[in-house]
């Protein structure tokens, strides 16, 4: 067999076991924390309205994020049904989407298989992937827009530009103004650190391309902003935006050093191949080329990729890890370089990368249900139809788990400001409007004080949260 067929071969069959290890077991565990369950809702109530605009939480507005990872969930629930498997859909082929961008750069620079082996295997892109994260499907779109960019300084077609454009647009749809920030961004720093201006081609694109991304993130911000006006754009832009990155507001502080440590984690488990590659960048030849033009790009495009959305994010008051998921297919690329410049052996790598994919299914299968049981409530209200208060309504809780807004979507209780009504928080009168029997999640070292009550009955407890039946009439 010619090697060109054996390597095609060997493309072939890697890119199956990633598409299966990408998709497989993603119905397997609840929708977990504060916000799966939110986002997976607030796409089955535009879903159920038929509206593709306004997306909203118990009847109320929510305007936190845009509509692309919704649009992905509706159009999964459309061909598979609501459920979990399809609010995970669109970020998993988000992530393999990822992975064939950062494959067909290191193509171009001949570091194509160390690429997607990378990539593919990276822990913070497989967990983000199976999770329904806006993280994973902005990451996609800004990764495929500087993609675009970089081929277009590999190759000088400026049709390629056009991509460029396009998924800034789809980034804006999938995150809001980061989509925006970070493409324009990591372009700024290439050239500062290449010390040049870009070309003609890059300037004037600017005059048709601003347009263009424009009209394709306008699909959604023209009806929403037509529709809701000044409270879409203060909610949105004002609130989740602005006061998110310059303040506390939102209670995620983090010291200045924090993503640094993050983008290390993301990385495993190829956390050292990276430092070695970020210590070898003092070799390179920053200023020209140095006898492979192609390569001398990727390396510096790849360090300022990196680099902009650590240092952008590092000064933000608010500090989640997804945040900077975008930098991490630049470490990929500057991993794979570093495998490749020493000859990498093949076997080596690919135990690796078949090792994390394996530990990752042993933890699937073993250790994650068991932390899942005590995380999400499906099960106790999965424990409490069973018992007959399948149409009860729920009062549940403020608090890291948020799965009640799913798995009891119609029934749960809100207030008029679109957040769920407490057990403490109710009166007497409000509960018996809602009917003579309600269900109430808790925190279960409170339970205690409500066993052997004549009108209160515990139905179940994960070790975490209880559920109640009460019965207020009496």
């Amino acid at each position: 067999m010619q090697p060109s067929a054996l390597a095609k071969r060997v493309y072939i069959v890697l890119f199956f076991i990633i598409i299966a290890f990408y998709l497989y077991g993603l119905g397997q565990l609840p929708l977990l924390g504060p916000d799966e369950p939110r986002y997976a809702q607030v796409a089955r109530e535009m879903f159920l309205r038929a509206d593709l605009v306004t997306p909203t939480l118990g009847g109320h507005t929510w305007f936190e994020k845009p509509a692309l990872l919704y649009w992905m969930m509706i159009a999964a629930y459309k061909i598979f049904g609501v459920g979990e498997w399809s609010a995970r859909l669109g970020p998993a082929v988000c992530g393999l989407l990822t992975i064939a961008a950062v494959w067909r750069v290191g193509n171009a620079v001949g570091v194509g298989l160390w690429s997607a082996l990378v990539m593919a295997s990276c822990l913070g892109l497989i967990v983000f992937s199976r999770a329904a994260s806006f993280d994973v499907v902005v990451t996609m779109t800004t990764t495929w827009s500087l993609a675009f960019f970089l081929l277009y300084e590999i190759e000088r077609k400026p049709r390629l530009l056009i991509g460029f454009y396009v998924f800034v647009g789809l980034s804006l749809l999938a995150k809001g103004l980061v989509g925006i920030v970070i493409p324009f961004g990591v372009v700024g720093v290439y050239y500062l650190l290449r010390r040049r201006w870009p070309e003609r081609d890059v300037f004037l694109s600017l005059v048709w391309g601003l347009p263009l991304a424009i009209a394709v993130s306008a699909i959604w911000y023209g009806p929403v902003i037509a529709r809701h006006g000044w409270t879409f754009v203060d909610e949105f832009f004002v609130q989740h935006h602005f006061a998110r990155y310059v303040s506390n507001k939102y209670h995620h502080p983090q010291p200045i050093y924090f993503y640094p440590a993050i983008i290390l984690l993301l990385a495993l488990p190829w956390t050292p191949f990276l430092i070695a590659a970020l210590v070898k960048a003092r070799r390179w030849v920053w200023l020209k080329n140095d006898g492979n033009e192609s390569l001398s790009i990727v390396r510096v495009f790849a360090l300022a990729w990196l680099v902009m959305p650590i240092v952008f994010f590092s000064f933000s008051g608010s500090k989640l890890p997804g945040y900077i998921l975008p930098a991490l297919p630049a470490a990929a690329l500057l991993i794979a370089d570093w495998i490749a410049a020493r000859n990498g052996r093949l076997i080596p790598h690919v135990a690796i990368f078949a090792g994390t994919l394996l530990l990752v299914l042993i933890a699937l299968h073993w250790v994650a249900p068991k932390f899942a049981a005590r995380e999400s409530v499906r099960d106790l209200l999965r424990l409490a139809d069973a018992r007959g208060y399948g149409n009860v309504p729920v009062i549940a809780q403020r608090s890291d788990d948020r799965s009640a807004q799913f798995y009891a979507h119609d029934r749960v209780i809100y207030n008029d400001e679109g957040e769920v009504i407490t057990f403490d928080e109710i009166t007497l009168d409000e509960a018996r409007a809602h009917g003579p029997k309600l269900l109430v999640l808790m925190q279960s070292q409170y339970v205690d004080e409500f066993r052997g009550a004549a009108n209160i009955e515990v139905i179940g407890d994960n070790g975490r949260i209880a559920v109640l039946a009460w019965e207020p009439q009496r």
